[in-house]
């Protein structure tokens, strides 16, 4: 059971942590990133303290050296994007297709949390 849970874990934390470095990216060299947090009303700023969030948040769920709270706060702070973003797409009228990437997002980070969460009650 355990080596399941670990093989869980480390495949939803690697497509979670290969979808956040891919789309980071792109906050920082696509024009058509920023036109998008224009359209949905975030200042430019955000989108770069965003994506430095997020790629020291990826950092911090695939390290395993980092504390147990350090990777709560790490998972906390991608759910509460998550959410924003869809919430963001829905208020301006988006459709579907912009807004379900953020929901399967929060959907693969919840199996990682979950299966991290069994893995730490199990002592690793």
């Amino acid at each position: 059971m355990k080596n399941k849970v670990k093989l869980t874990y480390w495949i939803s934390t690697g497509f979670i942590s290969l979808m956040m470095l891919a789309s980071t990216t792109m906050y920082f060299i696509s024009s058509e990133v920023s036109e998008t947090f224009a359209h949905l009303g975030f200042p430019d700023y955000f989108r770069l303290e965003l994506g430095i969030a997020k790629y020291l948040g990826v950092v911090v769920l695939l390290v395993p050296a980092f504390p147990k709270n350090v990777k709560e706060w790490a998972y906390a702070g991608f759910g509460i994007t998550f959410i924003s973003a869809m919430i963001a797409h829905i208020n301006v009228g988006d459709p579907m297709s912009k807004v379900m990437p953020p929901v399967f997002a929060f959907f693969l980070l919840t199996v990682s949390y979950l299966s991290y969460k069994k893995l730490v009650s199990e002592g690793k």
